[in-house]
């Protein structure tokens, strides 16, 4: 014996195939495998290319960067997945809906999505090992088993988590084609002129900041548009809603500030606007909720709604900016 898994305890890897697109001439591998594999993420893809997990033309490549011809076979090597390290934990959940396949749950604000450093536990990832016992999908990887998508630590609102891998797949596919529909409700500073419209711009980790999100010219970063209105004006305030085109990291609330409104209790991009009422009424977070959720069932096809009610401390926000408004 030479130590390592057992024939009984191995499990191979997950091999996909697939061909890049006739139209991908001179992109980057991992640009074309994210068109060709949409269930993966980029980033994802970028990983397995750098650990030699991928052949192009039967060679294997491990530089992300390398510029494709379009047109060839690919072949992806995806690790099965390990035993998560996330340890289950009984933290309670609201949940909208579940079957086999998926569940929607309506997290609180200051709840983390999933484990990473300085949140290695408490999170919702924890709380879905525990109810689900286990039964989630492994695409996400160890430390993000169930997950498709994700909101902020201090935004609240739905999202949908996966229990197969085949309905994780679906899910994603949903995702990258923008057909899922997302709502937001954000309270932002000032009123928005004019009360609707559309912002689209690119997206990138800031140079000055990498733990924020800037606006940055074509071809850096990624394409997000954002399609915003106003559903009532309050004392120095709106309450807008957004609807998301594509789903990027902090795009309400980069979006938004990009607008010159930025949300209210951002204590990113915020600004500091409200700060008093903020600290009189004890809200240290965004204001911003996902309120509703529109997809397709992965397995069954069937149209899903769901919606939720901004909680206790958006409310109590918007009582007191409704103060004095005529």
């Amino acid at each position: 014996m030479n130590g390592g898994d057992s024939p009984e305890t191995q499990v191979a890897d997950d091999l996909r195939e697939a061909t890049l697109p006739a139209d991908a001439a001179g992109w980057r591998l991992d640009r074309a495998l994210a068109v060709a594999l949409p269930t993966l993420s980029r980033e994802r893809l970028k990983g397995l290319v750098s650990a030699g997990a991928v052949t192009l033309a039967g060679v294997v490549k491990r530089d992300p960067a390398l510029k494709v011809k379009g047109g060839e076979q690919i072949v992806v090597a995806i690790p099965a997945p390990r035993p998560s390290e996330a340890i289950a934990e009984d933290i309670p959940l609201t949940i909208q809906f579940e079957d086999e396949h998926l569940l929607i749950v309506d997290k609180p604000a200051g709840l983390v999505v999933h484990p990473a450093a300085g949140n290695l536990d408490g999170t919702l990832v924890n709380a879905l090992l525990h109810h689900c016992a286990g039964r989630l999908s492994g695409i996400g990887g160890v430390a993000r088993p169930g997950i498709v998508h994700r909101i902020d630590k201090d935004t609240s609102g739905l999202l949908v988590v996966a229990k197969t891998d085949r309905a994780h797949a679906g899910l994603a596919a949903q995702f990258a084609k923008h057909s899922i529909g997302r709502r937001y409700l954000a309270v932002v500073a000032g009123l928005p002129t004019p009360p609707a419209g559309r912002i689209e711009t690119n997206l990138a980790r800031s140079d000055a900041n990498r733990q924020k999100i800037a606006v940055v010219r074509p071809p850096k970063g990624k394409h997000a548009i954002t399609h915003y209105r106003v559903l009532e004006a309050l004392r120095g305030a709106a309450l807008v809603e957004c609807r998301l085109e594509t789903g990027r990291t902090h795009q309400v609330r980069v979006h938004m500030a990009h607008l010159g409104h930025p949300l209210i209790g951002d204590p990113a991009y915020g600004q500091g606007r409200m700060a008093d009422l903020c600290r009189t009424l004890g809200f240290h977070r965004q204001a911003l909720h996902a309120a509703s959720l529109e997809l397709e069932h992965p397995i069954s096809r069937a149209k899903l709604t769901f919606e939720s009610v901004a909680p206790p401390d958006i409310q109590e926000l918007l009582r007191a900016l409704r103060v004095t408004v005529s």
